[in-house]
């Protein structure tokens, strides 16, 4: 059977990126195909589950198994995927709205049980897709649309929050600098644990405060640091709470602990995908029937709910 090579080119998906010329999620996009030809994982093996926003586009832009799924709701959706299915590298996509704001929920608790999985936050603290409102990693003072006498929300400190709650990989990256983001995406996905990566990936059309320009001035390597320990919890806090005149990029803190999937009496036996149903033939026929009764009557009672609104 011909098989196609593994190129960044070959993990082109179906329709073209229609993000704003200069976004940063161009380089998120291109960093997270580089990082999977640099690991040589076929395209089958990969799932990427994003939520909703501009950002959240990306499993249409990259040829692999993907679900565009409800606002916030990436996380738990990658959650059930990776619980299901232990052969798939999980990849959770979005942005700070969609993961900081309604998502923020999902986003402790799977860090905290430590999954098996990869999330990448497109961080360019604006409300891109609904055109400019402050997001929970706004600065404050920020003037947007929908603060215009400035910020006055103290915004969330994502990999501090990460530290605290018990995800084991946390680093920040910068899509001005996609060599560099692309190691800690392979990084990230290589990792056996809750791995979160922070992007800095500016909006040009609605965000002119966060520039690439802003943290170019601004952001430094953590590995160029002489002496930066990654495995120190109380060293990665200090950094992650670093945000001024200097900003750290890079892998701030990373530990070889158990997953959810390893210590889940439930899973002992395998993924879920390999386990029987518990269910002999013949109920399960029964179920089947049951729900396609169930589905053929939904048509006739949705026209019996509209004739009783028209009567009420």
């Amino acid at each position: 059977m011909a098989t196609t090579e593994l190129t960044v080119k070959s993990l082109d998906g179906p329709v073209d990126p229609d993000w704003c010329p200069g976004c940063g999620d161009f380089g998120v996009l291109k960093s997270i195909k580089e990082a999977i030809v640099e690991l040589g994982i076929a395209p089958h093996e990969v799932l990427i589950v994003s939520g909703i926003g501009c950002s959240s586009n990306l499993p249409g832009f990259i040829h692999a198994y993907g679900v565009h799924s409800l606002h916030g709701r990436a996380v738990p959706v990658a959650t059930g995927a990776a619980l299901a299915n232990h052969a798939l590298h999980v990849i959770a996509v979005g942005g700070d709205g969609d993961g900081y704001g309604i998502g923020m929920a999902h986003f402790i608790h799977a860090m905290r049980r430590n999954l098996n999985l990869t999330y990448i936050v497109m961080d360019n603290e604006i409300y891109g897709l609904t055109t400019g409102q402050a997001s929970p990693t706004t600065t404050e003072g920020h003037k947007t649309k929908s603060t215009p006498r400035g910020n006055v929300e103290k915004p969330v400190q994502p990999l501090a929050l990460a530290l605290a709650t018990g995800a084991t990989y946390v680093a920040r990256g910068f899509s001005g600098d996609q060599k560099h983001l692309t190691k800690l995406v392979a990084g990230a996905i290589a990792h056996k644990g809750f791995s979160l990566i922070d992007v800095f990936s500016p909006c040009v059309t609605f965000n002119k405060v966060n520039t690439y320009q802003f943290f170019k001035e601004r952001v430094y390597k953590l590995e160029d640091q002489k002496g930066y320990d990654a495995s120190s919890l109380m060293g990665a806090m200090e950094k992650a709470l670093e945000f001024g005149a200097r900003i750290p990029i890079g892998l701030l803190y990373s530990l070889d602990k158990p997953t959810y999937e390893d210590t889940e009496p439930v899973l002992a036996r395998g993924p879920l995908v390999d386990q029987p149903l518990g269910l002999d033939r013949k109920t399960f026929e029964e179920i089947l029937a049951e729900t396609r009764d169930d589905v053929a009557l939904l048509p006739r009672r949705g026209r019996e709910r509209s004739r009783s609104r028209k009567r009420t």
